[in-house]
């Protein structure tokens, strides 16, 4: 009988430890897969390889991705792709520059204060409902078809995600630590420091996702407006000549361009908002 006491004894702290040790965690996404973001684009060239291969695919419809290659090199030999690329980066940096500035301080007005949140949400959510594109022929009338227009379409399609998503972060911000600012007699400048910038800038970010594919979108539509250079007006030169193999290099360095941009913010959101336990973490 002793014996088989001390047996169990003996067996119970292991059975506790075994109780301890970290299981695997069998809902959620799980752990994230290295360069996991690549897959899905993978995947969508080897189908476009496939079908090209195969037939399923007309030429005529769809340059092979093989195809495509051979003239992406050649646009570079000749300079011309990388010099368009660079056109469009800066008119899409500019718009995503002005955009989120502007975003970010009527976000601000808004969100902390009950008059500029009256004052200005509503004219916000009015614009909100329109398309910025639809925008284009009063901005055409109002500034000209140059550069200017271009950058404020471009803004206008990154100021709504912006101040949409930074907005709702500060109203979301726990009354709690509100209220824990209040009673240890914090600052303006420490309040805006310790506890809006944390609590708004998971909305922030979130919403630079949404600004960076606005900007790309609305870069698409004004570089076929006007324009002598740039990815849009590469599209549309290559339009008129029926060169579907250009149309298609330029739609890549545009999807290209978006997934790069999306992974950067992924990125900072990743390693900015790490003190957040999430699924995707």
């Amino acid at each position: 009988m002793t014996a088989v006491v001390e047996r169990s004894v003996r067996v119970a702290p292991d059975a506790r430890t075994a109780d301890v040790r970290p299981r695997r965690r069998r809902l959620g996404p799980g752990r994230p897969i290295p360069l996991g973001w690549l897959i899905g684009p993978v995947v969508l060239v080897g189908l476009w390889c496939l079908g090209s291969a195969t037939g399923w695919l007309d030429e005529r419809t769809l340059s092979a991705p093989w195809t495509v290659v051979d003239t992406g090199k050649q646009l570079v030999a000749d300079g011309k792709l990388q010099d368009n690329i660079v056109t469009s980066l800066h008119r899409a940096a500019l718009g995503l520059f002005f955009g989120t500035v502007a975003g970010v301080v009527v976000a601000v007005v808004s969100g902390l204060s009950r008059v500029g949140e009256s004052l200005i949400d509503g004219p916000v959510q009015i614009k909100r409902s329109i398309p910025t594109l639809a925008l284009i022929p009063l901005l055409i009338l109002w500034f000209g078809i140059g550069e200017q227009m271009k950058i404020i379409t471009i803004a206008l399609g990154v100021f709504i995600p912006v101040y949409i998503h930074t907005h709702n972060g500060l109203r979301t911000i726990d009354a709690r630590y509100v209220e824990l600012a209040e009673t240890s007699d914090v600052t303006r400048a420490g309040f805006l420091r310790h506890v809006v910038l944390p609590g708004a800038m998971p909305g922030f970010l979130l919403g630079m996702r949404f600004a960076v594919t606005g900007a790309l979108l609305a870069l698409v539509v004004v570089e076929q407006f006007n324009a002598t250079s740039g990815i849009g007006y590469m599209i549309t030169l290559a339009k008129t000549y029926g060169q579907t193999d250009v149309i298609v290099v330029g739609l890549v360095v545009y999807g290209a361009l978006g997934l790069l941009a999306d992974g950067a913010v992924r990125l900072v959101q990743r390693r900015t908002l790490s003190w957040r336990r999430t699924l995707e973490s």
